[in-house]
């Protein structure tokens, strides 16, 4: 089960990073956290970008509702979602995960 943390702007999304993986997508979950794999390097925060865009395809996301919030240079991350409510979040990943 992934473990959704409130925020004031909206929920933070942890996420388990694999970079320079073969292929990008969501792997599954891993310790409470989303599993992402992207295909981009670990170097000037290439990754970063490329999980930004496979989060946002994944859960059907605007640009401005998500943002990286920790992690940076971290494989353990937390993403910013704004604009859905739990129970709309928790559905999306409950979709992504179930393929």
């Amino acid at each position: 089960m992934i473990v959704l943390s409130e925020h004031p702007e909206g929920l933070l999304l942890p996420v388990r990073a694999q970079p320079g993986a073969r292929k990008a997508g969501v792997l599954g979950e891993q310790g409470g956290s989303l599993k992402v794999a992207v295909t981009a390097p670990p170097e000037d925060g290439r990754a970063n970008k490329a999980l930004l865009e496979v989060l946002r395809e994944a859960l059907d996301l605007k640009r401005s509702q998500l943002e990286l919030f920790s992690g940076e240079t971290s494989r353990e991350k937390k993403f910013l979602v704004r604009g859905l409510s739990r129970q709309e979040l928790t559905a999306r990943l409950g979709r992504v995960l179930s393929g």
